[in-house]
């Protein structure tokens, strides 16, 4: 009779924890969803021609850490300038490299934000001779 006992606790404590497990309630209604950077009016536009050692910007969302903002063209680092906007953006400007050849590249745009979230973005561009 004893092992009997065992088998039916045995039984209602897994249809109790399986139960329990369908409703969820591993997550906290306290923790944040990942809210990655944005990166919005790019100038000069997609696609448009620009020139070697020419002036690119862009607008970075609120939520981005500024010291973090690193771009890049065609695998060459580009200097940038970050400036913190009223609304809490901030505007990013720079230069293209002077060295950049060939008939495109690519502006692209890595941060870090809150939660530890990362973003990536960017745009194309054509170079001109």
């Amino acid at each position: 009779m004893k092992r009997y006992n065992n088998g039916v606790w045995f039984f209602i404590l897994m249809i109790v924890t399986n139960t329990g497990w369908a409703y969820g309630g591993g997550g906290s209604s306290s923790s944040k969803a990942c809210a990655k950077p944005k990166f919005t009016n790019f100038v000069p536009a997609e696609n448009a021609e620009a020139k070697a050692s020419s002036a690119f910007s862009f607008t970075a969302s609120k939520n981005t850490y500024p010291n973090s903002i690193k771009v890049t063209v065609k695998d060459l680092p580009a200097n940038v300038k970050v400036t913190p906007k009223n609304d809490g953006s901030f505007d990013v400007n720079g230069t293209l490299p002077a060295s950049l050849k060939g008939p495109y590249a690519r502006i692209a745009i890595t941060a870090d934000a809150l939660s530890n979230c990362n973003g990536a973005g960017g745009w194309l561009v054509k170079i001109a001779e």
